[in-house]
């Protein structure tokens, strides 16, 4: 397997992918691209970097397969308990003061953490007024989403989770089983809006009182993670909350004095009331950059 050597490779690929494809992983980490790509190249049987990305403007069937190397597929239900538990009992008291809050899954992949929030909601008697706007870059992760059909395998650990979360009941209450799958019931599945956005390209699209991007961050660089936080500011309402994954901090982004922790360990924060103009300026100047 050739190994990458040189940043000017990586950032060619990625300047070709955005030219034929409109794809932008031009601010991805670039750790992160090099250990994706290196897979790639090993998994197509490519020679070098030229070789793949040639392959990859000739054919869109195979820059739909490296889509999926590099969008980074990997999530579960209720993932890190305490975050969900955090919800339960500091957010979703205050979200129930709305008459229709709404909420931003942002870099949802297949789907697991939108359903996870949709479960809280509805033990929590809000989910008939809630939505829940789950957003992401790969159509295939999209799709398998909005099926709401997992392994079975899966169950057992996701159950654990949900229980660790505050769950109210058992996490099979919640879905039937089919075969070697299961398949989430549809009153979850409808208040859930799955569809394309990119956290690279793409402006805000309506006012949430909650955003929840975990595990996403991290694999942006430092130009890429401002420009999604001032997005999570703009979409905030006054007072919303903003969630992000166990590794990932607002301690270094410029918009950090903006919020206040809730949680501070689960990662959990609130929006701080308008402090003036300026404020919004510094918001307005990350999403533009």
């Amino acid at each position: 397997m050739t190994d990458l050597t040189t940043n000017e490779e990586l950032a060619a690929l990625m300047e070709a992918i955005y030219q034929r494809y409109s794809y932008d992983f031009r601010d991805y980490a670039l750790s992160s691209q090099r250990r994706r790509l290196n897979h790639a190249l090993e998994r197509f049987q490519c020679a070098d970097v030229a070789a793949l990305q040639q392959r990859v403007l000739d054919d869109p069937d195979l820059f739909e397969q490296l889509l999926q190397i590099l969008t980074v597929p990997v999530t579960q239900m209720f993932r890190d308990p305490s975050f969900f538990l955090a919800l339960r009992q500091q957010v979703l008291p205050v979200l129930n003061t709305y008459p229709s809050p709404r909420i931003w899954v942002a870099g949802c992949c297949t789907g697991e953490e939108a359903l996870s929030l949709a479960i809280l909601l509805k033990e929590e008697g809000m989910l008939s007024r809630c939505t829940i706007d789950a957003t992401d870059i790969n159509p295939q992760a999209l799709q398998k989403a909005a099926r709401g059909v997992y392994g079975l395998h899966r169950m057992e650990a996701y159950g654990n989770n949900y229980l660790a979360a505050g769950g109210l009941a058992q996490l099979s209450d919640y879905y039937t089983v089919e075969h070697e799958t299961v398949r989430f019931d549809q009153d979850l599945l409808a208040q859930i809006n799955f569809a394309d956005h990119s956290l690279a390209t793409d402006s805000v699209f309506a006012e949430t009182q909650l955003v929840c991007c975990r595990n996403v961050l991290i694999y942006f660089n430092k130009e890429l993670q401002e420009r999604a936080l001032g997005l999570f500011h703009e979409s905030l309402s006054h007072r919303g909350f903003l969630g992000l994954g166990g590794k990932e901090s607002l301690n270094f982004s410029s918009l950090a004095e903006r919020y206040e922790a809730v949680a501070g360990q689960e990662k959990l924060y609130r929006k701080r009331a308008m402090l003036g103009p300026r404020a919004g300026d510094r918001a307005t100047r990350a999403i533009s950059g």
